[in-house]
């Protein structure tokens, strides 16, 4: 900028008459005529002839800024450092007092050079001060000083005389930038436009994501970024201050982060990540973002696109370099980067030659220091260059994580809305959380898309395509991926590839191990190579080795001394591939019992001829164990032609474990592990008690495989039957609590069941769905956490609390307004007073520390007691006014009053007693006078003492025997019970009961036995 530009169109007409103040405006005086004047004597705030002060000065240099400021156009630094600029300023120029010389030799030194003694003398005026207000001050202290050196030229008829080219220089000068101003834009008003045409490019032109190397003719292989993009972990290893002797140092952790925040705490990034971890789109997210927000002005930078050209560009060529269009003003790339206003992304160190990345690394570092202030971000397969690469500048290093299933979900339905293809999105969910292989695929956005786009190809039959997936795969990673975005060709062919790393792959397989060391690596590439002729010429085995590691995308080297592959699955394909090709059947046949050999088994009968698949099947058929037939059965997906004969026997061996038609036979399928998730049917098709085992046996299963379980359960979320529906609900536990509710528990028909809620993430789970009228909660939840967390407190019509020890007082749950039922196991609950504003008709305390104000509730018709009862009769202890019409006494309930008094409530139809009292003949007596007692449910601790004394009970007409040990002797009670139609008969645990001899006894009555 020329020192006339201040930021506005400040021309002389203002800034003469300010600067002119700063001198003494009388004659020369005595002794000042015939010789030079020193600027100590001439400046006005020094000396005798003092007429200004510091304070005037600064009010001077205020009203320069003010001027500047005011101009038309932008601001040319931040207004709220306004007043900081004219203390600086004012700082400069009273520094012209306290320079040692005369105004000749001010004129001698010029405008320019006596600014940067004014700058030296006042050391630190523009600290602290951001970039573009030091410029400006730097520019108006040079303006200032063209005006001083004039008026010096003006006001001494000695100066006058000898400096009269001087003076009409000055004067030209003067009247060309006044004229300059007059007729040019201000350069940052030129940037201002620049800018916003370059950030709505860049916003356009990296709103895209692209799949490279499919084959694809209805799916998009581009998508709009901001609905695609799916926010990645970043991790990295936190570094550790040094302790002082003596202390204990902190062990290092990693720390974790969203990949877009990486620039936000660190201004240089190194960010690695394995191939289509999503590097490139994070590139693209944070040039689009900072585009639109208009913070930082972005620059990507593909260096697979720079170094086509040979030298990598200087920042006025950035542009250029990657092909854009549009021609910023000169100088207006170095301008952003001074200012420390870029954000500067270089993408893919990995993919230019190993030879030119230090050429790289010193072309960047070049940049950074040259250009401090602005934001680097720098990325990188994992093992392009060593760890410490760029540590030394400052950089920090972030590697990319794998997706998680949740990120693996959004990815999806964000895949399908971009595509427009919802229609799809639930099946590939669905085969995403069953088939375990190929959720161990996609791991990464790479992957995910592609698994998306042949998904829709293939109009939502995945599965039937397993193998044509991963041969896609392999040719996109292997070669077409780097070929298509425009990379030099590969060093291996993708064959020569296909062989090598099916050897490795082969080698892992049968060491049972997933990682191997560099140098074992190295030797089978070594003995490989006079068999690989297209790789022998590339170089030695860790020449070729090393290739292979950097540009095939399925091998990595999570350590400098080991390497594995980036996904199980790719082993076991490639393992399986290269044992079918050497005739290695029997040795896969062999392992087929090893669960870790059910992918290699699967995928080489992919790979097999006819015969050898026939072969292997029979083979697994002949073991017959559940989880080898129903191996066989998953392996008939990959075997296109078949003998049908072992397909069919294969189908009917299977067809008897699938599904299962009870608990039992869900249990053993189960066993066989999780496998049997890919495989279990319905809910179409399915008998209830096949529904149910099916959904017991997914729901044993979500210990190995929550994810596979639950795509299972989802489908049946509408069955009707209410031992499915249970099942569904007592199975939460095994889940991801929101996940489940929103995904399962949500959909079901609420009609006859309770939701337990067990924990606190269940707790903060129920708000998400719609209210649920039946609630129990286990375990120790305060009533104001039972409170918080049901949405409509209103709509709960029974409510549990069991085993809690929290819970103390009842008055809280006056919020459940319709609440009908509660059951009541709270060991410190001491008063049932508060219960009265409810309207209760059912109440079942099993465990209390008081039961102060049961007596008045007068509403309940269902009573369960477990607790002693106070007092001598029990009208004393229970609600006299309650027209109870089913009661259950255990334990000790009735130690104290026995059962006198029960014949108060006429109106009681049943009654449940399972007392640890003895009962008495008196006892019964209140028993014989219930006129309405139709249901009596007797414990088998009664027999023999206290049925001895029961008396005739007509009118019974249902009879309940619970806990029986087989050992008691019943037969007393068909004569006693002369109306009993119906009985049923419980065992204790681990007892049996003889049904024949017990049904006998009660020829006229169905016997049920439980």
């Amino acid at each position: 900028m020329e020192p006339a530009v201040l930021g506005g169109k400040l021309a002389s007409s203002l800034v003469a008459p300010l600067v002119k103040k700063l001198f003494v405006t009388g004659g020369p005086g005595a002794g000042l005529v015939d010789r030079p004047v020193r600027l100590d004597r001439l400046v006005s705030f020094r000396g005798e002839r003092r007429s200004l002060g510091e304070r005037e000065v600064r009010g001077l240099a205020g009203k320069l800024i003010g001027a500047a400021l005011d101009s038309p156009g932008e601001p040319p630094f931040p207004r709220d450092e306004t007043e900081a600029v004219a203390d600086a300023l004012a700082a400069r120029l009273l520094a012209l007092g306290d320079l040692d010389m005369d105004d000749v030799q001010a004129v001698r030194l010029g405008h320019g050079e006596l600014a940067a003694r004014l700058r030296r003398q006042a050391a630190g005026s523009g600290d602290g001060l951001s970039t573009d207000a030091r410029y400006f001050l730097d520019s108006a202290t040079e303006w200032a000083c063209l005006h001083v050196l004039e008026f010096f030229t003006r006001r001494s008829t000695f100066v006058a005389r000898t400096l009269v080219e001087q003076t009409r220089g000055q004067a030209e000068l003067i009247a060309k930038v006044d004229e300059l101003i007059s007729r040019v834009p201000r350069p940052d008003a030129r940037d201002t436009a620049f800018e916003r045409r370059y950030r709505s490019y860049v916003a356009e032109q990296h709103n895209r994501i692209t799949i490279y190397g499919i084959d694809l003719r209805d799916s998009p292989d581009r998508w709009p970024l901001e609905v695609a993009y799916l926010s990645l972990e970043a991790t990295a290893e936190e570094e550790r201050t040094a302790a002082l002797p003596g202390e204990y140092t902190d062990p290092e952790r990693t720390v974790r982060l969203a990949a877009e925040d990486a620039l936000r705490t660190r201004d240089r990034v190194l960010l690695r990540g394995d191939a289509g971890s999503g590097k490139t789109t994070l590139v693209q997210w944070l040039a689009v973002t900072a585009a639109r927000d208009g913070d930082r002005v972005p620059y990507v930078l593909p260096l697979r696109t720079l170094t086509r050209a040979g030298a990598l560009p200087s920042p006025a060529a950035f542009l250029t370099a990657v092909g854009c269009p549009l021609t910023p003003p000169e100088g207006w790339a170095e301008r952003v980067l001074n200012a420390g206003r870029g954000l500067v992304l270089v993408d893919g160190l990995d993919e230019i030659p190993a030879a030119d990345r230090n050429r790289t690394r010193d072309w960047l570092l070049g940049l950074v220091r040259a250009f401090p202030g602005n934001r680097w971000l720098l990325t990188s397969r994992p093992t392009a260059v060593r760890p410490d690469w760029l540590a030394a500048e400052g950089f920090r290093e972030l590697a990319l994580t794998p997706m998680r299933q949740d990120d693996v979900a959004t990815f999806v339905r964000r895949w399908h809305a971009a595509a427009e293809a919802p229609e799809f999105e639930v099946r590939l969910l669905d085969s995403l959380r069953t088939k375990r292989d190929l959720a161990r695929l996609a791991t990464n956005p790479l992957m995910c898309g592609l698994i998306c786009a042949l998904h829709r190809e293939r109009r939502g039959y995945l599965p039937t395509g397993r193998k044509e997936l991963y041969d896609a795969a392999l040719t996109m990673l292997l070669a077409r991926r780097d070929r298509e975005r425009g990379m030099d060709a590969v060093e291996l062919g993708e064959e020569a590839q296909l062989e090598l790393l099916q050897r490795l792959a082969y080698a892992l397989v049968l060491s049972g191990r997933t990682e191997m060391s560099v140098e074992t690596a190295a030797g089978i590439v070594e003995r490989a190579l006079p068999s690989v002729a297209s790789a022998a010429g590339q170089g030695d085995a860790a020449t070729v080795l090393r290739a292979l590691v950097l540009r095939s995308g399925l091998l990595r080297r999570p350590d400098e001394g080991s390497l594995d592959f980036v996904h199980r699955t790719f082993q076991d394909y490639l393992g399986a591939r290269y044992a079918v090709e050497e005739g290695h059947l029997d040795v896969i046949a062999g392992r087929a019992g090893d669960s870790q050999w059910e992918d290699v088994v699967r995928m080489a009968v992919a790979h097999a001829r006819p015969g050898e698949r026939a072969m292997l099947l029979r083979r697994l058929l002949a073991e017959d164990t559940p989880r080898l037939t129903l191996l066989a059965l998953a392996c008939l997906e990959h075997a296109t032609a078949l003998d049908p004969a072992v397909r069919a026997e294969v189908e009917a061996r299977a067809g008897a474990l699938i599904p299962p038609g009870s608990t039992e036979e869900a249990k053993a399928l189960a066993e066989a592990g999780p496998l049997v998730l890919e495989l279990l049917p319905g809910p179409e098709g399915l008998t209830d008690a096949q529904a149910h085992g099916v959904a017991v046996a997914a729901s044993l299963l979500a210990v190995h495989e929550p994810t596979g379980a639950l795509a299972v359960l989802r489908r049946y979320r509408e069955h009707p039957s209410l031992d499915v529906r249970r099942q569904l609900v007592g199975t939460w536990d095994r889940f991801e609590a929101r996940a489940y509710a929103t995904e399962v528990l949500d959909h079901l028909d609420r009609t006859a069941l309770f939701l337990t809620c067990r924990t606190k993430a269940q707790r903060e789970a129920l708000p998400v769905m719609g209210p649920w009228t039946h609630l129990t909660f286990l375990g120790a939840h305060r009533t104001t956490e039972i409170i918080d967390c049901v949405a409509e407190p209103g709509a709960v019509e029974e409510l549990q609390l069991v085993n809690n020890s929290e819970v103390t007082e009842l008055g809280a749950l006056s919020a459940f307004t319709s609440l009908r039922l509660l059951l009541i196991d709270c060991e410190p609950v001491r008063d049932l007073g508060p219960l009265t504003s409810l309207p209760l008709t059912a109440l079942l305390i099993n465990r209390a520390a008081g039961l102060t104000g049961l007596s008045d509730l007068s509403s309940v018709t269902h009573l369960t007691v477990a607790r002693r009862l106070p007092g001598t009769r029990l009208t004393a202890s229970l609600p006299a006014a309650a027209p109870l019409q089913y009661l259950y006494l255990g334990d000790d309930a009735i130690a104290g009053t026995g059962l006198r008094g029960l014949s108060h409530w006429e109106t009681l139809q049943a009654l449940y007693l399972s007392p640890a009292t003895p009962l008495t003949a008196e006892d019964w007596a209140e028993i014989r006078r219930l006129p309405q007692l139709a249901l009596l449910y007797l414990h088998g601790s009664l027999f023999p003492d206290s049925i001895e004394a029961m008396p005739t009970l007509p009118g019974v007409d249902g009879l309940g025997l619970i806990a029986l040990d087989g050992g008691q002797d019943i037969s007393v009670l068909a004569p006693r019970l002369p109306d009993v139609r119906t009985v049923t008969l419980q065992a204790a645990p681990g007892a049996s009961l003889d049904g024949a001899r017990l049904t006998a006894l009660f020829p006229d009555a169905d016997v049920t036995l439980e």
